[in-house]
């Protein structure tokens, strides 16, 4: 049974910002499946769900960005979910606003919420899905950026992105990591 989480941070403040678009493609993903998010039995929010007879389970960490690998550790416990069948849906500042990337395994490359979760398990042996979220930032105002909205005109290719997001992430579900990869990327 895989797992998908979508990395950001808790609070309002924090909503529709580009650091959060990994909450953003898991409440579409429960939108679609008809599910509602609650909390859980541990740092985070979930819905159980099932798509195509398969069922998968959706989380946001309630920890913030730089703990986020407390909440996938603890809900991968209680699920009984090896870290392989985990598919982390991120924000990326190296690739451009809306398109993602599917990887089977990785570095952190630099976001404190793949850090995290590497930490916690000693490894980088899960899946991701990388969504980018642009870098038009100086040099030191990273933080500010991501923590920032989208554009106006950003905002319809966030939405195509976010619909692609979402259906690699059904792909995943259905067919596992190898097909999400070779439709998606």
């Amino acid at each position: 049974m895989p797992l998908i989480v979508g990395l950001g941070n808790i609070g309002d403040e924090y909503m529709g910002t580009r650091h959060n678009v990994g909450f953003d493609i898991i409440y579409h993903i429960a939108d679609t499946l008809s599910v509602k998010l609650k909390p859980g039995k541990g740092p985070f929010f979930v819905a159980e769900a099932r798509h195509k007879g398969r069922q998968a389970i959706l989380i946001t960490p309630t920890t913030y960005m730089n703990n986020s690998g407390l909440a996938v550790s603890k809900a991968l416990k209680y699920f009984d979910i090896p870290l392989s069948e985990c598919l982390v849906c991120t924000d990326d500042v190296n690739l451009p606003p809306g398109k993602i990337r599917i990887k089977q395994q990785g570095s952190a490359g630099g976001h404190n919420g793949l850090s995290s979760i590497i930490d916690i398990f000693g490894s980088n042996q899960f899946p991701r899905l990388r969504f980018g979220v642009g870098n038009d930032f100086s040099r030191g105002h990273q933080a500010d950026y991501v923590l920032s909205p989208f554009n106006d005109d950003e905002q319809e290719i966030i939405a195509e992105g976010i619909d692609k997001a979402h259906d690699a992430a059904l792909c995943f579900i259905r067919e596992g990591i190898v097909k999400a990869m070779n439709t998606y990327n």
